[in-house]
């Protein structure tokens, strides 16, 4: 094995001698749970391991409270930046209980925890699974379960193709980070809509938001995504600061391996790939479709407006997407959701819509943790 890049091991000397002052100090390890998913065979669950006061967790700056998925998120959108001022629990044994199966594990050096759990018994659709790590109490999370049979799937973007960042703009993309609050922040015309009307003609269908952005912001991303009428799903974010090759993470290689993870999870699920023009979309998605022909139903990049577009041209509506595209599934464009609906209905993607009592349900409560 290879010697950690000098980042990493800085890194990893920081969270050390903060994590061992803190922990003098009487803070100890709580739980934050994330939307996990899973097929009839396994369950994957996501979670993140960090310090904080014992018995202050819920009295600390605004009074935390659970949103529809379960993560824990604050009463109130506060800044960016406070979402990256945390303090990982590295190496902390975990437990995840699925039904009657326990499984066990430990956080990785972000705090993060990765479990797959297999033969769990749970039915098709959302259900909910207990993480406890060591001094804690236990917390649920809540899993979506593809039932067997299902065919359809969504895979959507997030910066700039629900949520309207400029994240072509360094500067911008920083500001809108660090500095502004969640709430601050604009959905995407008619892309709530369109997910909708697609995963009602699919029940059961799952919808999987993958992407670039660090875990440190998926309770915000959540709150936004709920509270803008976007279909609950898991999200596939990725981890803040130096990796173990490099200063910083690749974005693009964090999408391919979500991707190809997705198709070998569910191997007979086709993926409606939703995206951007604004960075590399169209070519994660193009060269994943070229790959993979038989798992991708359609690729539809939403094609962002002069003032957003600063990498690539725009793009014209119904034309394919680049002529490097993929050449063996379709390929829509278009400038929001509302325009791309009727794209993908006039080319036959979007399907019938099905009953009421076929169409899969909400989670219901879930326990925030401390």
């Amino acid at each position: 094995m290879s010697r950690p890049h000098a980042a990493a091991i800085v890194e990893d000397t920081v969270h050390e001698q903060v994590e061992r002052v803190l922990r003098s100090r009487g803070w100890g390890n709580r739980v934050i749970t994330h939307v996990g998913y899973g097929s009839s065979s396994f369950v994957r669950v996501y979670a993140r391991i960090l310090l904080g006061r014992k018995g202050r967790e819920r009295t600390e700056g605004p009074e935390p409270r659970q949103d529809a998925t379960g993560a824990l998120s604050p009463a109130h959108y506060d800044r960016g930046w406070r979402a990256f001022i945390t303090s990982p629990a590295t190496g902390v044994p975990v437990k995840v209980t699925v039904g009657d199966r326990e499984v066990y594990g430990r956080s990785d050096r972000g705090g993060h925890v990765d479990i797959v759990a297999r033969d769990h018994g749970l039915a098709p659709g959302w259900q909910q699974v207990v993480v406890e790590a060591q001094g804690t109490d236990p917390v649920a999370a809540d899993v979506f379960i593809v039932a067997d049979g299902v065919t359809h799937g969504i895979v959507s973007d997030i910066d700039d193709t629900v949520i309207t960042t400029m994240l072509p703009r360094p500067m911008i993309a920083a500001f809108n980070t660090f500095v502004r609050r969640g709430k601050a922040r604009h959905a995407v015309s008619g892309m709530a809509p369109m997910y909708r009307r697609i995963l009602s003609a699919h029940p059961g269908a799952p919808i999987v938001y993958v992407s670039t952005g660090a875990w440190n912001t998926a309770a915000t991303l959540n709150r936004f995504l709920v509270e803008n009428g976007f279909p609950l799903g898991p999200l596939m974010l990725t981890d803040w600061g130096p990796t173990n090759t490099g200063w910083f993470r690749s974005g693009q290689a964090h999408k391919r391996t979500s991707l190809d993870r997705l198709a070998r999870d569910f191997p007979d699920i086709r993926w409606l790939l939703v995206g951007d023009d604004g960075q590399h979309d169209p070519q994660i998605y193009a060269d994943f479709a070229e790959a993979r022909p038989d798992r991708v139903e359609a690729i539809c990049i939403r094609h962002l407006s002069p003032t957003e577009q600063v990498l690539s041209n725009p793009m014209k509506i119904d034309a394919p997407i680049r002529s490097w595209a993929a050449r063996s599934v379709p390929s829509f464009s278009a400038a929001d959701g509302h325009s791309m609906l009727r794209v993908l209905e006039s080319a036959g993607k979007v399907g019938e819509v099905a009953a009421p009592d076929e169409q899969p349900s909400r989670p219901g409560r879930s326990v925030a943790s401390g």
